[in-house]
């Protein structure tokens, strides 16, 4: 009986060893081997400002259903950034944005098809718009190198833009004025290519994000709408790439 119950005890000692080795095991931290050096360092200011201008003139151009088309376009955006980096690589800030776009049509035909065109004369629509952003960047270093990185943006946006349409000439002018402001928050990832120790070329590009609006407008001063939208985004924007220049101070 006592040779029994030794036995018993025995076993139960072994197998509560091997259940502790077989969990100790379980618990060794697992490491992917990937190493994250330094990139942006702790106290770091990052300021700097991205400007686009655009302006083009047509004289009766043509362009697939598009005929005899007269006017000229111009487009304006600047937008100033300032970021103060509080741990190293995470950086919190805010930007700010203004642009300002005018379109004159004085003339186009458009023509689908035989027996099938219509003609747009004396179209002129011009607006601005404004924004405030705060935005958390992440940085990435690629390898060991300090001089090329990524970086991953969140953005909380806000803004508002005023906007005029007009229409005809003389007694058959006709206008609409639009207000509107906007809420967006999105995620867009970027590059940054350091050119010397302060000064860095940076892109991103919008990946996804929600967005909503509300827009109130008034027409010849007498109908007055309003329009709500609301969108999300969850694909490469190729027409949200922004291109900018930084200064890490």
């Amino acid at each position: 009986m006592k040779k029994r119950l030794f036995l018993t005890r025995a076993l139960g000692l072994l197998i509560a060893l091997f259940a502790g080795s077989a969990a100790a095991e379980a618990q060794v931290e697992f490491k992917r081997g990937l190493e994250q050096i330094s990139f942006i360092p702790k106290g770091q200011w990052i300021t700097g400002v991205s400007v686009s201008f655009s302006q083009s003139d047509q004289g009766n151009y043509q362009f697939l259903v598009i005929e005899n088309l007269s006017g000229d376009s111009y487009s304006f955006k600047v937008s100033p950034m300032l970021m103060y980096c509080f741990k190293d690589n995470l950086a919190a800030g805010g930007k700010m944005a203004y642009s300002r776009t005018r379109t004159r049509l004085d003339r186009t035909d458009i023509v689908v098809g035989e027996g099938t065109e219509f003609s747009l004369e004396n179209l002129y629509n011009i607006s601005h718009s404004y924004s405030a952003m705060a935005a958390f960047r992440n940085y990435i270093s690629l390898g060991h190198s300090r001089r090329f990185g990524f970086f991953n943006e969140v953005q909380l946006q806000v803004g508002g833009s005023q906007s005029k349409i007009a229409n005809g000439r003389g007694d058959d002018l006709t206008g609409t004025y639009e207000t509107s402001w906007d809420v967006n928050i999105g995620l867009a990832p970027g590059m940054v290519m350091f050119l010397n120790n302060y000064s860095a070329l940076e892109v991103n590009v919008g990946v996804l994000g929600f967005s909503y609006s509300h827009t109130t407008s008034k027409t010849d001063q007498i109908y007055r709408a309003e329009r709500d939208s609301k969108s999300a985004n969850f694909r490469v924007n190729l027409f949200s790439i922004t291109f900018g220049v930084a200064f890490y101070l």
